[in-house]
């Protein structure tokens, strides 16, 4: 499967403004009356990495500029001023956006492969912030809009006792109800049937209240998702069921991309499956970055002229696009050689 990356990749960097000055990256996109729009997620600073989210614009999904020099969403606005906000996903139904978002009431100093920490990269909070444990759990939420620039808090997506991110609505209601897929990290085990954190579903009559989640997927191919996998973009409607990208890290923690199709009517249904990922990094923006090489992370898709546009985060630093047919992806799924 070649997907291919855009020339001018990466096609987002940090810069401009004090908030963003250091990175973005794991952007949200949609098109709206012919327009595309991205929200990307932002740091000022590394120790203490406090993300926010900006909005940008594009006529034709390549050249972006911002719409306002100010963030759109902060940890501030969310009651967190130590927090930080993350990966945002959209979709719009009717006439309102849904925006899913990741927070940490503490901004977090993220180096999991141990490379390139730099001195004092612990900070200190004030009044106690990050003292506890539950100050370090990632809670998943939604934000609602009319216009993408004013959002309003709608409701907490899973419990704030555990860690659970990487939510993800379905771009419509199936059968009446809004869709969910969700990665929370505690469900693991026997009792879950996975060994490692996995993709779950879930369902909701009115978006505050959700049915308890049924596995989804797990990680199957050892080779390159034996660490955890988690959905990445909204799912995409075709005629052959929903298509999902999702990702998955290896041992080494290297993050590539996998795909899916899931039933139209019936979305915990796995229809086909990669065994193999359809992407992984290759360029140089994809392997090294300011806190974790070897990275990409689609979290937007939106599909144009029967190309679907792959927006992705790479390595923590910028981000880029990859366009591929919708057709020739859904056929690679289907029919994969093995």
């Amino acid at each position: 499967m070649r997907i291919a990356r855009h020339a001018d990749n990466p096609i987002v960097v940090p810069g401009v403004y004090e908030w963003r000055k250091v990175t973005v990256f794991n952007p949200a996109v949609i098109i709206d009356n012919g327009k595309f729009y991205m929200i990307e997620r932002t740091a000022g600073s590394l120790t203490p990495c406090k993300n926010y989210l900006g909005l940008l614009e594009s006529e034709d999904g390549v050249h972006f500029t911002h719409v306002q020099d100010e963030p759109i969403v902060t940890p501030d606005m969310l009651g967190f001023p130590y927090g930080s906000v993350q990966d945002p996903r959209i979709v719009k139904i009717e006439d309102t956006f849904y925006l899913n978002y990741a927070l940490r009431p503490c901004a977090m100093n993220y180096y999991p492969t141990g490379a390139g920490v730099p001195a004092r990269s612990i900070p200190t909070y004030p009044d106690g912030w990050g003292e506890k444990e539950e100050h370090w759990l990632t809670r998943s939420s939604i934000l609602t809009s009319k216009n993408l620039v004013d959002w309003e808090f709608l409701t907490d997506t899973t419990p704030l006792d555990i860690n659970d991110r990487d939510n993800i609505l379905f771009p419509e209601k199936i059968n009446g109800k809004f869709v969910l897929l969700r990665r929370p990290e505690e469900y693991v085990g026997e009792a879950y049937g996975t060994e490692t954190a996995a993709m779950w579903i879930t369902y909701s009559d009115d978006l505050i209240h959700w049915e308890e989640p049924k596995l989804l997927a797990k990680a199957e191919n050892l080779t390159w998702e034996s660490r955890k996998i988690g959905g990445s973009t909204p799912p995409v409607r075709t005629d052959r069921g929903w298509l999902v990208l999702y990702h998955a890290v290896d041992e080494n923690v290297v993050y590539r991309v996998g795909a899916m199709l899931l039933d139209l009517e019936n979305p915990e249904k796995v229809i086909a499956r990669t065994k193999n990922f359809i992407m992984e990094p290759e360029t140089y923006y994809e392997k090294f970055g300011f806190q974790i090489p070897n990275v990409i992370f689609p979290t937007g898709n939106v599909v144009k002229d029967g190309l679907l546009y792959i927006y992705y985060g790479v390595a923590d630093t910028a981000i880029a696009l990859a366009t591929v047919p919708l057709d020739e992806l859904v056929d690679y799924i289907l029919n994969e050689p093995q």
